[in-house]
């Protein structure tokens, strides 16, 4: 009983602002050292998946560098493997609109890979959690697809995308981009289903226009009757980075430990690219309190719940609050940056002042200068 994993790597690429200017959804950086592609991919590597491949629609070079020989995740072998699958690749004349487009440019790799079952992944949900023991429950169901969600009363009453009311263990129903009420369970973007049906899905779909996954399957087919859905609730820490706001937040939430205990929980290490960089480097002068620092910094301002991507340099006089401050960039004396999101290479010249909200924290674009 095999599964593969598929990763939609560009799905929600436009509710992430700046940060997905020039990268995929996947690639965009998180948790100081990691991209979003880490968490899932290294759940699946975790979970005996042996076969993975990452849907891309544009700009996946970042991803590519990225993952580079995936030798972090031990899927450069000869059986099974990570695959790349970009648009057009079985000869279609446009760019995918939703995931069942997306999947019929995978078709080659879903029935090529030896699996029974497979595993469809967003990118933009952080977890640490075990696919093996999911994969038994849903064949244990007879379900044709089991549909993973969770319950969050931090998230009562906010417009969801994917909605499951269930009574018993039972779905009686499925609702898209809806208030949640504290009974509802909120989708994961993860779904196992057999190859089979995810193959008569596609051709069925393809064929007759439709291409929104949970709209145009999931929810229209359950209702219809002509599927069956099994819930598996996940009881976890998930994190949802599906805009500005809750990346933001996110972030700050790995702030505490409890959240970073289970989200990098030593049962299921989160792999990602490794980088050979001297340690941070904190000056006399420094004061640091509750960061997350990568290696290769030099610190010499105050810091103060932030976190810090490699080779960030913060000099003497600078204070930092509140902040995500991205591999690169460069902070110079006597600035005063607070709710700030700083991509990759920015540089802050001498004795600037940039303050956002928590709710709006201030982007600032790759490479640029402020």
């Amino acid at each position: 009983m095999k599964m593969a994993g598929i990763i939609f790597s560009n799905i929600y690429d436009n509710t992430m602002a700046e940060l997905t200017k020039h990268r995929t959804m996947a690639s965009v950086p998180f948790g100081g050292r990691y991209r979003h592609i880490d968490f899932v991919l290294s759940n699946m590597v975790n979970s005996g998946i042996q076969s993975v491949g990452a849907i891309t629609k544009y700009h996946y070079k970042s991803l590519m560098d990225h993952l580079g020989t995936l030798d972090e995740w031990d899927l450069d072998t000869k059986t099974g493997g990570f695959y790349l699958i970009p648009p057009f690749l079985e000869g279609q004349t446009s760019v995918y609109r939703g995931k069942i487009e997306a999947l019929s440019g995978a078709m080659s790799f879903v029935t090529r890979c030896g699996c029974d079952y497979v595993l469809l992944s967003d990118s933009t949900v952080i977890c640490n959690i075990d696919y093996d023991e999911i994969l038994e429950n849903h064949v244990a169901s007879g379900k044709d697809v089991t549909v993973i969600a969770n319950r969050d009363p931090h998230l009562i009453n906010e417009p969801k995308e994917f909605v499951v009311n269930a009574y018993k263990g039972k779905v009686i129903d499925v609702a898209l981009n809806c208030v949640t009420g504290k009974d509802d369970y909120i989708g994961m973007g993860m779904f196992i289903m057999s190859i089979d049906k995810m193959v008569e899905m596609v051709n069925d779909c393809v064929s007759r226009g439709k291409y929104h996954f949970e709209k145009d399957f999931i929810q229209k087919e359950f209702n219809d009757g002509t599927i069956s859905l099994n819930l598996y609730e996940f009881k976890g820490t998930v994190l949802r980075n599906n805009c500005i706001v809750s990346y933001f937040e996110n972030s700050m939430k790995l702030l505490d430990y409890k959240v970073r205990k289970e989200i990098f929980s030593k049962n299921g290490p989160i792999y990602t690219k490794v980088r050979d960089e001297k340690p941070t480097y904190y000056g006399a002068s420094s004061e640091v309190d509750n960061c997350i620092i990568a290696d290769g910094c030099d610190i010499r301002g105050k810091v103060e719940n932030c976190v810090i991507f490699r080779n960030v340099t913060i000099e003497e006089g600078a204070v930092v609050k509140n902040s995500i401050i991205i591999q690169g960039t460069t902070i110079k004396k006597d600035c005063n940056i607070e709710y700030v999101v700083a991509d990759k290479d920015v540089v802050f010249t001498e004795g600037r002042k940039l303050i956002g909200a928590p709710t709006a924290p201030v982007i600032i674009n790759k490479g640029e200068t402020v």
